[in-house]
Parts: structure tokens; C-alpha cells; sequence
């Protein structure tokens, strides 16, 4: 009987024990091109017309001209900004001047297309405007008050790439220009575009002031070919995207006349498996293109801005080709995945497993992969990816299960590319006073366990 009060009073003393010293926590480290370059130098417009000299184009490419793979980058480029991106990570696998902002010229339409795409249906009717129908070349030629079919101007857009087609369709979605580009701007922050502002839906160079700042239609070619990828991977529209950017040539009947459009997106023909793509061509922005390949199981994309001025249009063929064949040579998926070890985490002030109040109590630990995260990379020889965990030493009663306590980082290139998040697989009671008393009055009972 003595030795039983004995120990109840002990208990009792590590309960207030308990409650009076608070626990500590402590973490581990843890346009366009133009129908003629007389034209284009006299006069800067953008248009889009390359039909004749495509064909030439497609099939005059000397083995010498592609990249070996025996450098490490895809040699010389012209263009003053470029961007080779992976479709499938979206990590930037090359850049040349990437994060700079340049006018985009009509690769602007991409986005302009996409927005129509998610926001109407392709049978809406569209009324053409007095701005519409007076936008400068290259154009349509729709007349103020006719009406047109959605379905019809995406691939006058996409195709021969008319301004005021753009127009129409960006009024006929937003009621304005004005809030068009509202919208282009608010899709283009929610893709993870940083350094991109949109002022018009055709890529015709423009400005303007707000808040006493100067405002220029810009991007980047990381965001371009961001936007690219968005348009043809991860766009609810992304397999119609695909259809009518892909599309060589389409007729329509609008207004009491024949409509022929004909894609010049030279490039479609130039290598095996390329399926997207759009040119540009402004006095500012110099040649642009963004487009889109898949072969061997990788999805690469292309962007470059400022690729050349008149007379060297050509130049955005062969930056685009040396960058595609660089990463179909050096780039080639790899597991980065490796499976922790994870020992269960001490837990300060808890009830232990064996429900002995002298013992310390655990909580078991699971590995939940990150949304989103890719454990299949496609990397080049020398690449190496740094595996970071960072996790709570210590945690304080009560552990709810599924709690967060820590992460699994995938570094490559200082940038994080995956991660785990490590979760309690369990819960874990605090040893309060309510226990350590029902605990006494167990033993002093004799009723508790044996």
C-alpha cells in the first residue's frame, strides 16, 4: 500500500512537471513577315506572307547546318533573345538573353487565339468595327458592319495572320481592345509570365502611359515560350489550339465572298514532328517566332525574339532548327526520384505507445509527393539534381495525423523542380493532468495494466 502511494504521488509530480516547463521545437537546415522585304524596309507594316518562299525553305537544310551535340549549346544564334524550353517541366533547358523584354510582334496572336478559344464558342457571330476593319496591313479586308463566323477568323489569325481579324475577335470577347488586354494580361500572370505586358491582340508595336510610366508591348522569351506551352499543353482548347495552328490551308465564305488562308509557318515542314507555331515581323520587334515540336517522346519549344530585320527572315528558321536539334541530341529523361528514409519524430509531452508516463512518445512518418511535381526530367550529361530534406527534430503534443513537419527538395541548378511533403502518419495524445489522474486512480484501483 505504501509503495502504491508512492508511486501515485510521483506520477502526479511529473504531470504538474509537465504542464509547468513548456517544450521546446527545433527544425533541421533545412508580323509579321511581310509579302515583300522592299515592302517591309520601305515601310515596317506587319504582315505575314512567306507562302512562296516556304516551300523553297523546307528543304534547304545541308546536314552541316545541324547542331552535333559536340559543343555545349547549340552553337551561334542571331536572335537577341531565345529561349528553348521542355513542354512537359516547362524548365528553361537553354536561353540566350531569355529574360529580357522585346516587343513580340505577331506571336502575340497566340495568346490572342487561345483567350478567344476559352471564351466563346466558335460559331459566335462577330461584327466587324471601324477600328477592326481599318487596322493596317496585313489584313482580311473585312468592311465595317459585316458579320463573321469565330471559327473563320481563328484561322485568319492564326494562318495569314490579319490584324484585323484580331481585332474582331478580341472586341467580340471583351467589347474592347482595351479590355482584351486586360485579360491577355491577367492569363498571362496566372501562366507564370513575369515580364510581359500586352497592349494589343495583333503584336502591332504600341505604348502608353499609366501612373507616369511608359508601357510597351513586350514579353520575354521565357514567358513567350511559356505562353506557347500553355496554348499547347495545358489549355483546356489546347488540342483545337494544336488543330488550327497545324492546319496547311482553309477556305470560308463570309459577307458574299471566298476567303483562302495559307499557313506560314514554314517551319512545320522543316523538321520531323513539328506541329505549332507562329512568326512575327514589326520594325521593333525584328523577326519573332515561338513554335513547337514532339519527337522521341520530348516535347521542345522554341522562342526568339529580335531574330534579324530585313533582308535575313531566314535567320529564325535556323536559331529554331540548331535549338530544336540540341535538345533531341543532348537531352534525354532521367528518374530523379529517391526514396527517403524516415525514422518516426520524438514527440515532447506525449503519451507514449506503451502508455507509460516515463517514456517518450513517437509519431510514424509518410512521404506525400508535391502536386504537380515531376520525378522525370529531361536532362543533359553532367546535370545532377540535389535532394534536400528539411524536417522538425522535435514536435509537442498533441500531433494531429497528416500534419506537415516537413519537405523533400529537388534542386537542379539551385532551382527547386520537384518536391515531397512529409507527413505524420499517425496522431499523438498530450500526457495531461485528466490522464496522469485516471492513470493513478487506475493503479490505485489495481485496475490498470499489467
Amino acid at each position: 500500500m505504501r509503495k502504491r502511494r508512492i508511486l501515485a504521488w510521483l506520477l502526479v509530480w511529473v504531470c504538474l512537471w509537465t504542464f509547468m516547463i513548456p517544450a521546446g521545437r527545433s527544425y533541421a537546415g533545412g508580323e509579321e513577315e511581310i509579302s515583300e522585304e522592299a515592302e517591309a524596309e520601305k515601310a515596317f507594316v506587319t504582315s505575314e506572307t512567306e507562302a512562296a518562299e516556304a516551300a523553297g525553305e523546307a528543304g534547304a537544310w545541308p546536314e552541316a547546318a545541324v547542331s552535333s551535340g559536340a559543343q555545349e549549346g547549340p552553337g551561334e544564334l542571331h536572335a537577341l533573345g531565345a529561349v528553348l524550353l521542355d513542354g512537359d517541366s516547362g524548365r528553361v533547358l537553354y536561353e540566350k538573353n531569355g529574360y529580357e523584354a522585346r516587343p513580340m510582334a505577331s506571336t502575340t496572336k497566340i495568346m490572342t487565339c487561345i483567350l478567344a478559344l476559352e471564351n466563346l464558342d466558335e460559331e459566335t457571330a462577330v461584327t466587324v468595327s471601324s477600328k477592326a476593319a481599318s487596322q493596317p496591313k496585313v489584313r482580311l479586308g473585312m468592311r465595317e458592319g459585316e458579320q463573321y463566323v469565330l471559327k473563320d477568323l481563328l484561322y485568319s489569325l492564326m494562318l495569314e495572320s490579319h490584324n484585323d481579324s484580331a481585332v474582331a475577335v478580341a472586341e467580340t470577347v471583351s467589347g474592347s481592345v482595351e479590355g482584351f488586354s486586360t485579360l491577355m494580361n491577367q492569363k498571362a500572370e496566372e501562366i507564370g509570365c513575369e515580364s510581359t505586358c500586352f497592349l494589343t491582340p495583333n503584336g502591332l508595336d504600341a505604348k502608353k502611359e499609366e501612373n507616369g510610366v511608359t508601357l510597351s508591348h513586350s514579353t520575354t522569351a521565357a514567358d513567350l515560350a511559356r505562353i506557347m506551352r500553355y496554348c499547347t499543353m495545358e489549355s483546356p482548347k489546347k488540342e483545337r489550339f494544336r488543330e488550327i495552328t497545324g492546319t496547311a490551308s482553309y477556305q470560308f465564305q463570309a459577307a458574299g465572298r471566298n476567303f483562302s488562308c495559307n499557313n506560314h509557318n514554314a517551319f512545320l515542314g522543316m523538321m520531323e514532328g513539328a506541329f505549332s507555331g507562329k512568326t512575327g515581323f514589326t520594325g521593333e520587334a525584328g523577326y519573332c517566332y515561338v513554335g513547337a515540336l514532339e519527337r522521341d517522346g520530348k516535347t521542345l519549344i522554341v522562342a526568339l525574339l529580335g531574330c534579324g530585320w530585313p533582308n535575313n527572315k531566314t535567320y529564325k528558321w535556323s536559331d529554331t532548327r540548331k535549338l530544336m536539334e540540341y535538345g533531341l541530341s543532348r537531352y534525354a529523361y532521367r528518374d530523379i526520384y529517391q526514396k527517403p528514409e524516415l525514422a518516426p519524430i520524438p514527440v515532447e509531452g506525449g503519451i507514449p505507445a506503451d502508455g507509460e508516463a516515463d517514456g517518450t512518445a513517437f509519431v510514424p512518418l509518410v512521404e506525400v509527393k508535391g502536386e504537380g511535381s515531376r520525378f522525370r526530367l529531361l536532362m543533359k550529361e553532367g546535370e545532377s539534381v540535389e535532394v534536400e530534406t528539411e524536417l522538425e527534430e522535435v514536435l509537442t503534443a498533441p500531433v494531429a495525423k497528416d500534419r506537415a513537419v516537413g519537405k523533400i527538395l529537388y534542386r537542379l541548378d539551385g532551382e527547386v523542380v520537384a518536391y515531397s511533403e512529409i507527413r505524420t502518419a499517425g496522431s499523438v495524445e498530450k500526457l495531461d493532468f485528466r490522464w496522469c489522474a485516471s492513470r493513478v486512480l487506475e493503479d490505485f484501483l489495481g485496475t490498470g495494466r499489467r
